[in-house]
């Protein structure tokens, strides 16, 4: 993975909005080092109120399966330690990062690692792709896949093939011995049509 670690995460949840009083129902996440997925964690968590059948029916978890899921401090409490100082990945960070601070608030911790948004660098990688959910760049890339979409683990674990893919075609099409976090956060926030210049420029200063 070059030199830096991350952890991809996905968060399955009540709503679109913590602001608006929404939680999260289930979370999932890959350690991904060199270039490998090395650990993951996964839980349902009971977030004290009732899922519509919208999202019943979206993301597979019922209120049954709820019932008997851990409260979620607890979860977040075992969540944070997995997390440690890694720095973040998800596809659409910035849904995923409001959640993540919201449930982090509630047991009266903040977050300090770095996100990275594998949506947005994907449109500035991919600029040809059909689409940039994840399940059309799943298909477009080929990359790894249990069948399964809107489950937290099986998204974090496509979001981490994802990643991993576009760090290997940075290195093997621009001639870089190692992509660093802070490169693909910089390949994230630039212009569009600055990237072949950016990175064009970049291959010869290496």
């Amino acid at each position: 993975m070059g030199n830096h670690s991350v952890v991809v995460l996905d968060f399955e949840t009540t709503g679109l909005s913590p602001d608006g009083g929404d939680r999260t129902i289930e979370v999932g996440a890959v350690l991904v080092q060199d270039c490998r997925i090395v650990d993951r964690f996964q839980s349902l968590m009971n977030p004290g109120m009732r899922v519509n059948s919208f999202i019943e029916q979206y993301t597979g978890i019922t209120n049954e399966m709820l019932k008997t899921a851990p409260p979620a401090a607890e979860v977040m409490e075992r969540f944070a330690a997995f997390i440690g100082r890694h720095h973040l990945v998800a596809h659409n960070a910035s849904f995923d990062r409001r959640f993540l601070d919201s449930e982090l608030k509630r047991i009266s911790l903040t977050r300090e690692q770095e996100f990275a948004c594998s949506m947005l660098l994907s449109r500035r990688l991919n600029p040809n792709a059909p689409g940039h959910s994840l399940e059309v760049l799943v298909r477009h890339k080929q990359l790894s896949t249990s069948g399964i979409f809107h489950r937290a683990l099986a998204d974090a674990e496509m979001t981490a093939h994802l990643w991993i893919k576009m760090v290997d075609e940075l290195k093997k099409n621009h001639q870089l011995r190692a992509v660093s976090f802070e490169l693909m956060q910089r390949l994230m926030k630039i212009s569009k049509r600055a990237v072949p210049e950016f990175l064009a420029r970049l291959a010869q200063e290496r």
